[in-house]
Order: structure tokens, then C-alpha cells, then sequence
């Protein structure tokens, strides 16, 4: 738990990115073909909002899933240990797990003790993903559309998922990655729901999708406890982008700094631009827009 005698601003004991000045810290150096088995590039997956078609709340009603792709090496070596030495300033251990929810909830280890400190905090959680390389595809599904639509027998989940799974196949493929397997990291949800994302991962990877290829992807789950810093990221990136859908007009520090992150039409030359129907999906798709 933060204490609540931490009222001032600190000094953080360490220094989250030990890069010296003008070092560059390439994501994309993974487009060397890989000479093993695996990819170069390991993915992790959150949602955020219900998947369900039974209930809509008013506030929220999208379901957002979103794919972090980062290339190994860089993960390794600079995103994991800075979010544990964030961890290590603001708890004095790294055994907490970030939940976005709990965060804006303040609740368990995240009761602040002002909203300076809360704003510190989150501050610094999006200075870590802003100097984090990684590249984002995600697909918003507006569950209120599809219910105007009388398609209430679709689950969000699935339809999103498919979208995800076949631009991170076209992003590999651009990456030289597409002969090799690549794991894709979600979060456990309960035996039935785990077992349904997995049949359809699988319906998808096997063939079932607008490529009409089988896709180099493997699913591995894991305990909502489990530290693994890639999906904390992710778990922190999903509402950001619903919410920017939702109200477009509304200051979003954190989508400003992921509207750079995503795959996009113009590749590393127009980072922020381009990513409408690339690597950001609006499903049911608006009437204006054109498909890819």
C-alpha cells in the first residue's frame, strides 16, 4: 500500500531508464529474420469493458481488446526492469500487480493519500509507456451498434480477437517473422471463458479468417497474479483507447501517447498518423469508412 505520509514529491531511488543521451532503443531491430523457432516479437493481451451482449452500461459501452507487441530483446533488457524499478520507488518491492481498474479505483496497494500523489504516480506510468517501444493493434467493438443491429448472438471478444490476429500476422509478415511462432500472453478469465477463447484463437490460427492462412500463433495464459510486466502494460492501454473513442474530445493524455504506438498505414515515417482501420479497428465499422 502507498503511504500515506508520502505527501511530498520524492526523489525515485532509481532511475527507470538507465539510457544514456541520444541512445537509441529500437523496437523494430527484430525484423531480422529469427534463427530459431520462435519470433522475435512475444505479445500480451488485455480487454477492457463486459463482453457480454446481455448487459450494456451507458457510460462504457464498448469492449476494447488490445495487442502489445514487443520485440524480445528490448522487453528484456528495458521494459521489464523499469516497471519493476517503478514499482521499486512507489512500493519498495515489486511484488504488486498493476490492474488499471484498481488504480482509478484506489483500492489494495492503491490508496493514495492525495491526488498529487495519485497524479505522480500515473504520470509516471505513462512516462514508462511512452519511452517503452512497442506496437499496438487494438479493436474497439461498440456493443450499443451491434445491438441496434440486432446482432446480440455475437461475442465482442471473438469479433475483436479476429481483427487483432490477422494485423499482427500482416505486421509479422512485414517483420520477416511469419515462418516462425510467436506467443501470444492473456489473462486468465474463469475455465469456460478460457476454454471458449481458446477454441476460437485456434478456429482463427487454423484458417478461419479474411487471409484464409494459418496463422504462426500460440496462446498461453496466465494468473490474474502473475507479474509479467507485458501484460500490465496491456491491462493499462485498453480503456485509454475506449475512452478516446468515446469521447474523442476529452484531454487523453494516454491515448496521445498511444496514437504513436500504433501499427500504422506509413510505417515508422507517420508514427500517429494512419492507424484508423490499420491497427486501430472501430467495429461495426462507421459508414464513412472505407475497408482495407
Amino acid at each position: 500500500m502507498l503511504k500515506s505520509s508520502d505527501t511530498e514529491p520524492r526523489t525515485p531511488q532509481f532511475s527507470l531508464f538507465d539510457v544514456e543521451q541520444g541512445e537509441p532503443v529500437a523496437a523494430d531491430t527484430g525484423a531480422v529474420k529469427p534463427s530459431g523457432r520462435y519470433s522475435n516479437f512475444v505479445v500480451y493481451v488485455d480487454e477492457s469493458g463486459d463482453h457480454g451482449m446481455q448487459t450494456l452500461d451507458p457510460n462504457y459501452p464498448v469492449f476494447v481488446l488490445a495487442f502489445c507487441v514487443f520485440y524480445k530483446r528490448h522487453y528484456s533488457e528495458k521494459v521489464a526492469p523499469a516497471l519493476h524499478k517503478f514499482k521499486f520507488n512507489h512500493f519498495g518491492h515489486d511484488l504488486v500487480v498493476l490492474h488499471e481498474h484498481e488504480i482509478r479505483k484506489e483500492k489494495g496497494d492503491f490508496k493514495f493519500a492525495n491526488r498529487q500523489q495519485k497524479h505522480q504516480f500515473l504520470s509516471e506510468l505513462t512516462d514508462i509507456i511512452e519511452a517503452s517501444n512497442f506496437i499496438l493493434i487494438s479493436c474497439v467493438v461498440d456493443k450499443a451498434k451491434l445491438q441496434e443491429r440486432g446482432e446480440t448472438e455475437n461475442n465482442p471478444y471473438h469479433l475483436a480477437l479476429g481483427f487483432c490476429l490477422e494485423t499482427l500476422y500482416e505486421l509479422l509478415l512485414e517483420k520477416d517473422q511469419d515462418d516462425t511462432l510467436t506467443h501470444v500472453a492473456v489473462e486468465c478469465r474463469g475455465k469456460k471463458e478460457d476454454n471458449a477463447l481458446e477454441l476460437e484463437f485456434r478456429r482463427v490460427c487454423d484458417g478461419a479468417n479474411r487471409l484464409n492462412k494459418r496463422l504462426p500463433f500460440d496462446i498461453k495464459f496466465a494468473d490474474k497474479k502473475v507479474d509479467s510486466p507485458g501484460l500490465q502494460l496491456a491491462d493499462l492501454v485498453a480503456r485509454p483507447i475506449g475512452m478516446h473513442v468515446l469521447r474523442p474530445e476529452q484531454e487523453n493524455r494516454a491515448f496521445e501517447v498511444l496514437k504513436r504506438k500504433f501499427f500504422c498505414s506509413g510505417g515508422r515515417e507517420n508514427l500517429g498518423e494512419g492507424y484508423e482501420n490499420w491497427g486501430l479497428k472501430l467495429f461495426p465499422s462507421p459508414e464513412s469508412e472505407r475497408p482495407r
